[in-house]
């Protein structure tokens, strides 16, 4: 079979970015055109799907709260004291690539401000800014003077600045292989052993907690895996909290409370946006692809199909905070957010990637690409689904066949499916009490009398699930079916 999808690559790639997209949009439309035929089917269906959101909610409400505990006693623990009675601490470095493309001298400088105050020894941090060269003199003039201001504070800063080059996407991903490249070189010429060398991914805005290389060089000195293996901290949607308006403050919630979840869940845990992971596995897999947007599981996914289930992310339990969309004016703010999340839900092309790597690698069992396939393709499936489903789904079934409604199975789903959203909304609470723990303290400038709006916002989840969420899916998984690629968009944060 693999000597097909070698003749025939283009096109069986093709064919596998238009089946999941369709799935997407048959089980959405499903109610419409089942329901004059068996509606019996479409009823049983939508009560499954309804038991199977129940089970999320409840995993979400567990897992996260697993997390949260535990992130509370695991940052106690002096890590680098841990990490120095390891014979090699002295000879490992940490590589931070810091991607940003039109981001203000402000912003990085806050996140460089955040890496100088971590408690491992800073001469042994090299600090990567990674420019896009297309953004012209400016990006020239923002990497001096961050490169000048902190010169005397690592043992290495430089910036790079990627070229436009031909079948590359711009994005992310094209930018950090560039800069991982010079990286490579870069260790070799300061005669630095690469084996002992971990490499972090960083977003412009992301604020790394003072403990967390001193952690990371704990777990990777102590890993016998380590170099199959990337480590993750949540990444929550902080830093600007009480600044956003309140539709965004409760995707960046929902989106912080989803990835403490993720934590513990570390049979199926795949890395988001701040990641890290050794020098010597990202050489070998060949750094990034360059023409992919969504860059966090894809590379996941490149090392998984070279080196099969010893490829695993390794749980990192501290916090690490990025800003929430915010853009001029309440319109351009929410448009922002749907673009991002649209760029977020455009990681639906990892699917037929990795279908597609799934037959071409026999050299890996089948069971674990069939559970790695399963869980991104669940992911990516819920994502535009479950709006329509939960809310819409009965109604339109009663609707195309009144008849069956009349029927005691018609007549009851949609109370069955009431009762079990309402019984969610008790895990709602839950997640609320992890939130209010998690998030930064009130500021001043923030009146306590908007606190009952906290609270309050929480009725409008269902109007801005749809909208920053269901439908920018949906969008991406159209896209995709019909062949339309999205532009990589950097979104605004002021």
């Amino acid at each position: 079979m693999g000597r097909y999808f070698d003749l025939y690559p283009r096109q069986f790639q093709r064919l596998f970015e238009i089946i999941f997209p369709l799935i997407t949009w048959l089980m959405i439309t499903l109610p419409i055109w089942l329901s004059p035929f068996h509606p019996a089917v479409v009823a049983y269906f939508l009560l499954t799907f309804d038991v199977y959101f129940f089970y999320k909610s409840l995993t979400v409400t567990l897992y996260s709260t697993w997390s949260y505990l535990k992130l509370k006693r695991m940052s106690k623990i002096n890590w680098l004291k841990l990490a120095k009675k390891h014979a090699d601490f002295k000879n490992i470095y940490q590589a931070i690539i810091i991607t940003n493309y039109k981001e203000s001298v402000e912003k990085v400088t806050r996140t460089l401000e955040f890496l100088s105050g971590q408690d491992f020894p800073k001469k042994r941090l090299i600090i990567i800014l990674a420019m896009e060269k297309r953004e012209g003199t400016e990006a020239y003039r923002r990497a001096k003077i961050l490169t000048e201001g902190f010169k005397n504070k690592f043992g290495f800063i430089t910036a790079t600045f990627h070229p436009r080059i031909e079948n590359e996407v711009v994005g992310k991903a094209s930018n950090s292989a560039f800069a991982s490249k010079f990286l490579s070189k870069a260790v070799r010429k300061l005669k630095i052993n690469r084996d002992l060398v971990t490499v972090t991914s960083c977003d412009a805005d992301s604020l790394i907690p003072p403990k967390y290389f001193s952690y990371l060089a704990y777990l990777f000195l102590n890993d016998r895996e380590r170099y199959y293996h990337f480590y993750w901290s949540p990444v929550l949607l902080y830093s600007n909290f009480w600044e956003v308006s309140l539709p965004v403050r409760i995707q960046a919630t929902i989106s912080s409370i989803g990835r403490l979840a993720a934590l513990a869940r570390t049979d199926s845990l795949i890395q988001i946006s701040t990641y890290s992971l050794s020098l010597r596995m990202l050489e070998d897999i060949g750094y990034w692809d360059t023409d992919i947007i969504p860059e966090d599981w894809h590379i996941f996914l490149q090392a998984f199909f070279t080196y099969g289930e010893k490829v695993k992310t390794l749980p990192i339990y501290l916090t690490i905070t990025r800003d929430a969309v915010n853009n001029y004016g309440f319109l351009s703010t929410m448009r922002s957010r749907y673009e991002q999340e649209k760029r977020w839900a455009w990681g639906v092309t990892d699917i037929p990637y990795a279908l597609y790597m799934s037959l071409t690698t026999p050299q890996i069992p089948i069971l674990p690409k069939v559970l790695r396939l399963i869980h991104v393709g669940e992911t990516h499936l819920f994502w535009p689904t479950s709006f329509f489903l939960l809310t819409l789904g009965a109604y339109v079934l009663q609707v195309i066949n009144p008849v069956f409604s009349r029927t005691a199975l018609g007549h009851n789903l949609p109370r069955l499916s009431g009762l079990i959203l309402t019984i969610t909304t008790v895990f709602l609470l839950v997640l609320i009490i992890i939130d209010a723990k998690s998030r930064p303290k009130r500021p001043a400038s923030f009146s306590i009398a908007k606190t009952p709006l906290l609270l309050f916002q929480w009725i409008l989840l269902p109007v801005v699930s749809f909208l920053l969420s269901s439908l920018p899916a949906l969008e991406a998984h159209t896209r995709l079916l019909l062949g339309k690629r999205i532009e990589y968009k950097v979104t605004k944060k002021i």
